[in-house]
């Protein structure tokens, strides 16, 4: 008997169980597969045997049975993937300001460190949604079986570390996740993993606001950014479908005080002529209820005006993830994936 406790530390889940003994509680950390999500599915107060499930980015789904010291795999997910020549990390680095920020990157087990590795790195960065380990068979099929190395950056804004960590990155201090994307793309650069010229940017929505930021703002950092779903004249940003709801994250435009901060990184007020940016891919959909499809057209009209070379997609169904059959996901990831391996293989 006991109580199972199922913690978060550091992106990572940790499992540990209480045990009552002599007026006392002891705790001790039990033994599971590391670098992954986990979630207790089973137990019993009589008894000392439980289920959990474990998951990261290269295991599927997987049921294990604890009974004591004895622990068993009961079932797992479809591999999707061959991962068997993979291996998941998680690194540190400190941000503009000092802060340490973690990621995650997965790659294969023989990796040169000669900064010619095809790099993707992934990030959200907003609205307390923290980016978990689990089980990407589009990436493991798209990327990472293709050679690629992944990389998912726990930037702030997301919920990772708590409230103060969303917070730390709201409002006027939203340069502090970007700063963050930086620190961690330069530090990948830094292992002699990946270059420039091998090194690609991913973000969807509010990632897809952060694409475009990165690449209005570190043209040199990257040769590939796929920008998608995004909010990028963030001058309009709350006149346009829900964008209303969201000044309590970015700040209100029509403030002259806020759109002080707002305007330094808004992309669509950010890229100019004469700069040379990378050739990037802007995905959109003429459906999408949440973020609406001017962003992306406006920025792509701009950029054509300014003489800069993209890539632009806009579905005409499929709401805000640009699709709305498995059919168009699949065409979507690999037209995606398809970019990207002409970027930077």
């Amino acid at each position: 008997e006991g109580v199972l406790l199922n913690t978060i530390q550091n992106v990572k889940s940790v499992l540990y169980i209480l045990n009552f003994s002599k007026g006392t509680w002891e705790m001790s950390e039990v033994e599971t597969p590391e670098f992954g999500r986990i979630s207790i599915i089973s137990s019993d107060r009589e008894d000392s045997e439980y289920f959990y499930q474990y998951s990261n980015y290269i295991t599927p789904p997987t049921l294990y049975c604890k009974d004591g010291a004895n622990t068993i795999v009961v079932r797992q997910g479809k591999k999707k993937f061959e991962a068997d020549n993979l291996e998941v990390h998680q690194y540190e680095v400190n941000s503009k300001d000092g802060t340490t920020v973690p990621y995650f990157i997965i790659h294969k087990k023989d990796l040169k460190l000669d900064g010619s590795n095809p790099t993707l790195v992934y990030a959200y960065g907003g609205f307390n949604i923290s980016v978990k380990p689990g089980y990407d068979t589009r990436t493991g099929i798209g990327w990472l079986e293709q050679g690629g190395v992944y990389v998912v950056a726990n930037i702030r804004g997301g919920g990772e570390f708590g409230p103060s960590w969303h917070q730390a990155a709201m409002k006027e201090n939203r340069q502090n996740a970007y700063d963050d994307f930086y620190s961690v793309c330069e530090d990948v650069i830094e292992r002699k993993i990946s270059s420039p010229k091998n090194l690609g940017a991913f973000g969807w929505s509010n990632g897809g606001l952060m694409a475009g930021v990165v690449a209005t703002q570190r043209p040199d950092l990257f040769n590939a950014v796929i920008i998608g779903a995004p909010l990028l004249d963030m001058k309009r940003f709350n006149k346009m479908l829900a964008g209303a709801s969201w000044m309590g994250e970015y700040g209100n435009p029509d403030i002259p005080e806020e759109w002080e901060f707002i305007k330094k990184y808004s992309p669509y007020h950010n890229v100019h002529k004469g700069t040379d940016y990378p050739e990037v891919l802007i995905v959109t959909s003429t459906k999408d209820d949440r973020v609406h499809p001017a962003h992306a057209r406006k920025m792509a009209a701009r950029m054509i005006e300014q003489e800069h070379p993209l890539y632009y997609f806009e579905t005409i169904e499929g709401g805000h993830g640009a699709s709305s059959t498995n059919e168009q996901a699949a065409f979507n990831q690999a037209m995606m994936f398809t970019y990207l391996k002409m970027k930077l293989m």
